[in-house]
């Protein structure tokens, strides 16, 4: 509990005693002929005092000054925010609410009245107040991966210095225990990293030299010395703490209808209450202060905290679920679009498949042999960091050796061109060969097909095999038996995305398409999609930016160090898993339906005892109840989303 908390608590209990003792016991303390406490153990009053009148002026100001000392010590900070709001124009909140309400009780002679709605009404507060503290901490906790400090060697001394100040390419030593503060890759030492506060993962990663290491990770062994590739700000571990920090500003729609709904409904029920005050005195002659009275308990019931602390909070623990689970979403605006999603578009490599490339065949034509064939589609490929490119550079056994190469054009969904050893190459798909004028021989073996020409001769084809996710098929299934359709967009060739296809069991393949025909194939879909539904697309986050973005939800695997993954998308997958795909729909759809739960039971428990409150049939003890009760019971469903989250 924090120090705040703890201080509310304190007035709580400080006013709640006071209450106490003047409603269980007040004949020990005001009663009017019973003042001065004799020997005999009685309490008297003076003669003088009797004959002057004094104990009928302190038998009623004694309760009136012990009912106000406990309503301002609950109270003071409600009236102070009122006041602000006044001053500031900010009049119609629930502070205001609760100040009219009170004060007028106070003014009506029902002291104890006003200091219940106020100590229940800072009751539901604390509530809610530990209700987003257990959420925020569902986050903090996950990102608590903000590096305090870098270890900078010099002259066999270590320093601790700030990440912001390292520059890129110094080398930084971690030791075991220590928290990694800045991407880099390895250059000494062998460890196991883990992961979990990123991916949500307990088991380690192993890594040693020639390793990629991200910020946010924990050094669990042995000592490592890595060599940064990034400044801090643009490292793993400041990007996602930008993310999560940023998510609350993007609301939801409930989130921003509730907003708008307090903005109308709180000054229509401040006018409805005056009226009330005023209208039926006038017609029906006097009663006034009945009618006051219920209006102020108008006034207390009408005050819509339940609907606007607990549809936030709902938001809020949804997305702190989410994050403890490894899915990082930017906001709850598209942890409710997901709720709606009936279709997603999957691409495939890195995404459905491992990513994780490697050469299966190569067949040489003419008098080109396999290692001459492989040798220049890996170095034509030398600057391209794309798996494929790096399976061609592992199979040749060519890491480097750029000076070799010159005049490297990138052909968008084509391949490469270079000059290699002063002789013109050319790699990539059957597209390639065809708009080059190559005569080559097919491939039609299941996997990428690589195509090499040298100088405008057909050298032969390598043969690039990929694996499916251990999780990929699994991840479908969940999704089709929750009603979702499955399609997978690729620029492979089509024997390869078939074969994947029916692995999966995915219900749309589309196969050897360009960046711009994923686009098409998207607008498409989304074209097509039934009414009121949302359209999710998956993949990697760097080349699929442009589909990431037209599509209504976008969900970005291969996060771990991917910059483009958590720039483009909106909910990221820490832990390249696409069954979390699923399990973050389930996350959506049950904060989705805690919301209509939240704002059905708040409108309804309202609508009621507003009717009886105008009708006299309620008074403030059911106020209480519909203002502080409501809001209480709203809060704690609310905080259902964090506890399934975790499940």
């Amino acid at each position: 509990m924090t120090k705040k908390q703890k201080r509310v608590l304190w007035r709580i209990l400080i006013a709640g005693a006071l209450l106490m003792v003047l409603t269980l016991v007040p004949e020990q303390i005001y009663l009017g002929e019973r003042w001065v406490l004799d020997f005999t153990g009685e309490w008297t009053a003076p003669a003088e005092w009797v004959a002057t009148g004094y104990t009928a002026y302190i038998d009623t100001l004694t309760p009136f000054l012990l009912y106000m000392a406990a309503y301002l010590i609950i109270g003071y900070d409600v009236l102070r925010k009122a006041a602000l709001g006044v001053v500031h124009g900010e009049v119609f909140d629930e502070n205001f609410l609760m100040a009219v309400a009170t004060v007028g009780a106070v003014l009506l002679g029902s002291y104890g009245e006003s200091v219940e709605v106020m100590l229940f009404y800072q009751i539901g507060e604390l509530f809610q107040s530990v209700a987003v503290g257990k959420s925020r901490r569902s986050i903090t906790e996950l990102m608590d991966i903000r590096p305090d400090y870098a270890n900078i060697e010099t002259e066999g001394q270590l320093t601790q210095v700030d990440p912001e100040e390292v520059a890129v390419d110094r080398i930084i030593v971690i030791r075991p225990g220590e928290r990694v503060p800045l991407d880099g890759v390895v250059v000494e030492g062998t460890s196991a990293l883990n992961t979990s506060a990123l991916t949500g993962e307990s088991l380690p990663r192993e890594v040693a030299a020639g390793d990629e290491v991200v910020s946010g990770c924990v050094n669990t062994s042995g000592l490592l010395r890595v060599r940064v590739t990034k400044p801090y700000g643009e490292s793993t571990v400041s990007k996602i703490l930008d993310l999560v920090e940023n998510s609350s500003l993007k609301k939801a729609k409930a989130e921003n209808f509730i907003t708008k709904f307090a903005h109308y409904y709180t000054p229509a029920v401040c006018i409805g209450a005056a009226l009330l005050a005023v209208i039926p005195p006038l017609l029906l002659g006097g009663g006034w202060a009945e009618w006051v009275r219920r209006a102020l308990t108008f006034l207390v019931i009408s005050c819509p905290c339940a609907l606007v602390i607990s549809i936030p909070l709902s938001f809020f623990g949804g997305i702190g679920g989410a994050s403890r689970s490894g899915i990082l979403v930017k906001g709850g605006n598209y942890l409710e679009a997901l709720a709606s999603a009936r279709t997603v578009v999957f691409d495939k490599t890195g995404t459905l498949t491992r990513g994780v490339f490697a050469v299966t065949e190569t067949r040489p034509a003419g008098n080109f042999t396999s290692q001459a064939l492989l040798e220049a589609a890996a170095l034509a490929e030398c600057y391209s960091s794309h798996p494929i490119s790096l399976s061609l550079r592992q199979a040749a056994g060519i890491d480097g050796d750029g000076g070799r190469v010159s005049d490297v054009e990138e052909i968008a969904g084509h391949g490469v061109t270079a000059v290699v050893d002063g002789k013109s190459v050319a790699v990539g798909n059957a597209r390639l060969m065809a708009s080059r004028g190559i005569d080559f021989v097919p491939n039609d073996h299941p996997g990428t097909v690589v195509y090499a020409a040298i100088d405008g001769i057909f050298a032969g084809s390598i043969l690039i095999s990929d694996q499916v996710k251990a999780t990929a098929a699994d991840a479908i299934r969940s999704l089709r038996a929750q009603g979702l359709r499955t399609v997978m967009l690729t620029g492979d060739n089509d024997r390869t995305a078939r074969a994947v296809g029916g692995e999966l069991g995915l219900d749309e393949i589309h196969s050897e398409l360009l960046p711009s025909d994923k686009v098409e194939q998207v607008e498409r879909l989304l074209s097509a999609k039934p009414p009121k539904s949302t359209l999710a697309f998956v993949g990697d986050g760097i080349n699929d930016a442009p589909v990431l973005s037209r599509a209504d939800i976008g969900i970005a695997m291969g996060a771990m160090g991917s910059d483009a993954a958590i720039e483009a998308a909106d909910i990221v997958l820490m832990d390249d898993d696409p069954a979390k795909i699923a399990l973050a729909m389930g996350i959506s759809r049950k904060c989705l339906r805690i919301v209509k739960e939240n704002i059905v039971f708040a409108l309804g428990v309202k609508a009621v005892c507003l009717l009886l409150g105008a009708m006299g049939l309620a008074g403030m003890q059911a106020a209480i109840f519909a203002d502080v009760g409501v809001m209480v019971l709203a809060v704690l469903n609310a905080t259902r989303t964090l506890r399934f989250a975790l499940a």
